[in-house]
């Protein structure tokens, strides 16, 4: 008669040691770390209890296994098989001492015979009997963490995921369902975390080694596989392997083509989470003004046609944020004129931080011309040259007719909007599609006469006079007095003064009240006035769904109280050389740089006067939609007014002009709410995004973050904006609208925009994560006064709030003096 006890070094198939023990002898002998085991076959079993006689081999074979205890555990023929899993069928024993290794064998073999096996066995087709299992003696494994893992996912049938469950300690607990344990999706072609838990038990490098375990033994087994594993300090052991039973997906065809989204210059318009209404009228904004913009610079008509999916593919929603996508950005820089034989100067027109990835560029690249071809791409230079030379020339008269255009758009008052139906709301969004965003020259135009103004002016000042050069560009644009970004601070300061000589008055303001107000009829005046210019340059501005001053003018009003208390103190500027003095002597170069900086300075203020004229006609956008809103709600169609703005563009207009897709408008609100609130769950993807293959599947292995470490240096330079040193208390602001600044503190914020114009005139010093010299955080601290740093990355979480710093904002440096 064969021994029935065999040693996990054995090579038996499942009708001798049954399917678990069978499959762990072939992964041991495959070299996967499996724990010692012995298997004892039924054959050993005689009326319920181990035969004596196999029982005495069984005590002078286990001490092989390790001292104990010892996991007991069943291996049925048909176990753990592709189509019969068997489990949770027959009993398992933990922590058994080795004494008690035979009568828990035994007990283990009993449950074959139980009634619900045989039910389990006919419902799958099975013999009734036949049931009895080997008996699997295994060494256990002193756990910090266990669980399973699927090399598939076997709920969605998608076979580029990994899924894997932990627990702390032993898994039997998960196994049995008496715990849930922390779960974590894993794409198999980067190893990225799609999903996982807040407080993860298992580390990356304890991922990335379950990763290996279940991609090897998927491919030794050739097929995708259910795994039980244990870590015994840093050691992965294998506990079980069988086939996933559920159907599973085909795997997807490699895809390789690389998608390339940024957001660090895109973020100063749209910060954090954005609408689906915000994302879709920027959207086709975009597509009309670029479209524009390159018939300016001589692009054809035919060929503007033909890139139809370029312009209107400019912006890109990720998880709820707004994104470049900055393969159709590169795409619409290659219709210009000169392209080819300027495409490093053309690729920094993007701004965005980092470099393009060589391969990225690489796969977009032409041959340079040559010969004839050379000569007439030169000739398309010369004439964009000509038709910018000539809008220049025109530039004044082209910016009237744009105000002209606007005022006419605008002149019928917002709170007309709230009593007009439907089709006419719809009629009055065309309109301002067709006046304004289809006729975007002025702004466009100017915009790209002052950067190449502002770069150029720059650089010639560098390139002559040095460093005192550059400090003389700063200085001469500073103080801009018709520049509109800086009348809100100057404002708010004059209504800080009207309301210093009230202490109740302050102190009310200050907590965002305006309880005292009727007492003070004139502060009541200027502030209806400055709502009724500037309601609109709220924070955020840009976005459709952000609440203007005029619905809630408490941050005005906190703003107010924080400037009616001790002033802040403008940096006394010690006088750089003039224009005279640096070039005295040399009169022909004073007079170009004299040139090229007053008209550097000219389209730097019409640059950030258009972009308040922006606002108002995102305003205006934002009353009308609102409007919208109403009226879906009075008809059934929302539940709530503001739920318009979880709808797109085109499905608002569809609604109205019967060209929608789907009619109900509350499913699809509920499903954009379910999926922002899990946007806002998660960590801020980054301003740079790498996916391969459609945007869609790709990104979905690529939205968790990992953490970054934190630089604890006392120093970091950025890009010193705004000249001056200050020390004083940073104040950490996150979201403006719930957080203040006391007078005299130095702001650090992530990013800026026109809106954040009332904390700014609180501010002693500014500190920005993004941003450049035009950027609006760097023109409006020009114009109050106050030293200015962009570009320190990360200073969110570098900078501790309220703590002492020093800002040097000539020279980009911020010192934590902690």
């Amino acid at each position: 008669m064969t021994d029935p006890i065999f040693h996990m070094i054995a090579k038996q198939g499942p009708e001798t040691v049954g399917g678990k023990a069978s499959v762990l002898m072939t992964l041991a002998a495959k070299g996967f770390y499996v724990p010692g085991f012995l298997v004892v076959t039924p054959e050993a079993f005689a009326k319920g209890v181990l035969a004596p006689e196999h029982a005495a081999v069984l005590a002078r074979q286990l001490p092989l296994l390790g001292p104990g205890p010892y996991a007991v555990r069943s291996s049925a023929r048909e176990e753990d098989g592709k189509n019969h899993s068997h489990a949770g069928q027959f009993l398992s024993l933990l922590e058994v001492a080795p004494n008690d290794v035979p009568e828990a064998a035994a007990r283990v073999w009993r449950s074959g015979l139980a009634e619900n096996v045989g039910v389990y066995r006919r419902k799958q087709g099975l013999s009734g009997d036949g049931g009895e299992p080997a008996v699997l003696i295994q060494q256990m494994v002193d756990a910090r963490c266990a669980g399973v893992a699927f090399t598939a996912d076997p709920v969605s049938g998608r076979t580029d995921r990994i899924i894997i469950s932990a627990i702390a300690g032993l898994g039997d607990r998960l196994v049995g369902g008496e715990e849930d344990g922390q779960t974590y999706s894993i794409d198999r072609t980067n190893g990225a975390i799609v999903e996982g838990p807040a407080d993860p038990l298992l580390s990356r490098g304890d991922l990335a080694k379950l990763r290996n375990l279940a991609e090897q033994l998927e491919a030794a087994m050739g097929e995708a596989q259910d795994i039980e594993w244990a870590f015994e300090g840093q050691q992965l052991w294998l506990l079980q392997a069988r086939p996933i039973t559920t159907a599973l997906r085909e795997a997807p065809i490699a895809d390789e083509t690389l998608l390339v989204f940024d957001n660090s210059n895109i973020v100063e318009s749209y910060p954090g989470l954005v609408s689906p209404l915000t994302h879709s009228f920027a959207q086709y904004a975009y597509s009309r003004v670029y479209r524009a913009f390159v018939r300016v610079v001589g692009v054809s008509e035919s060929t503007v046609r033909d890139n139809a999916a370029v312009f209107d593919n400019m912006l890109s929603r990720i998880d709820g944020r707004v994104y470049y996508n900055l393969g159709n950005w590169y795409r619409a820089l290659a219709l210009l004129p000169g392209f080819s034989i300027n495409r490093g100067y053309m690729e920094t027109m993007m701004g965005v931080n980092e470099p393009l990835p060589a391969e990225f560029v690489a796969s977009m690249e032409e041959d340079k011309p040559r010969g004839l071809a050379m000569i007439g791409e030169w000739l398309r230079v010369v004439g964009v040259g000509l038709r910018l030379a000539w809008a220049a020339l025109w530039l004044n008269l082209t910016i009237k007719g744009f105000y002209a255009r606007l005022n006419d758009a605008l002149e019928e008052p917002a709170s007309a909007y709230d009593a007009l139906p439907t089709s006419e709301l719809a009629d009055r969004y065309r309109w301002i599609e067709a006046d304004l965003l289809d006729r975007w020259d002025a702004p466009l135009i100017n915009d790209f006469l002052c950067m190449m103004a502002f770069g150029a002016s720059r650089k010639l000042l560098e390139r002559w006079a040095g460093p005192e050069g550059l400090e003389l560009h700063n200085e001469v644009m500073i103080g801009q007095g018709d520049m509109i970004s800086a009348e809100p601070a100057r404002r708010i300061q004059d209504m800080g003064r009207q309301a210093a000589g009230d202490r109740d008055l302050v102190r009310s303001l200050s907590e965002g009240s305006a309880d005292l107000l009727d007492a003070n009829p004139a502060l009541q005046q200027s502030i209806d006035d400055y709502l009724a210019k500037f309601s609109e340059r709220c924070t955020e501005e840009l976005k459709l769904e952000s609440v203007t001053l005029d619905r809630d003018p408490t941050p005005l009003y906190r703003a107010i109280g924080a400037a009616a208390q001790a002033p802040v103190e403008k940096q006394v500027r010690i006088a750089g050389p003039t224009l005279d003095e640096l070039f005295e002597g040399r009169p022909v170069r004073k007079a170009i740089a004299r040139a090229a900086l007053g008209w550097a300075k000219r389209r730097v203020r019409d640059r950030e006067n258009l972009r308040f004229e922006r606002t108002r006609i995102f305003g205006r956008a934002r009353h009308l939609l609102r409007a919208v809103g109403r009226q879906f709600r009075a008809q059934g169609l929302l539940e709530q007014n503001d739920d318009v703005f979880y709808l797109t563009i085109s499905e608002v207009l569809g609604a109205i002009e019967g060209f929608a897709v789907d009619q109900d408008l509350m499913a699809l609100v509920r499903m954009r709410k379910a999926e922002t609130e899990a946007a806002a769950r998660r960590a801020n993807p980054g301003e740079r995004i790498l996916v391969r293959g459609g945007a869609v599947a790709g990104l979905q292995s690529r939205l968790a973050v990992e953490a970054r470490p934190v630089d604890m240096a006392l120093e970091r330079k950025g890009t010193g904006c705004s000249a001056g040193k200050i020390t004083a208390v940073a104040r950490v602001v996150r979201d403006p609208r719930k957080q203040g600044l006391k007078r005299g503190e130095i702001l650090v914020a992530r990013h800026t925009d026109p809106g954040w114009i009332a904390i700014f005139s609180n501010a002693a010093a500014i500190v920005v994560e993004r941003g450049s010299l035009l950027s609006h955080s760097a023109i409006v601290a020009r114009e109050l006064g106050i030293p200015c740093v962009v570009g320190i990355k990360g200073a969110m979480d570098w900078i501790e709030d309220g703590e002492m710093i020093e800002v040097d904002g000539a020279t980009g440096e911020v010192r934590r003096l902690a």
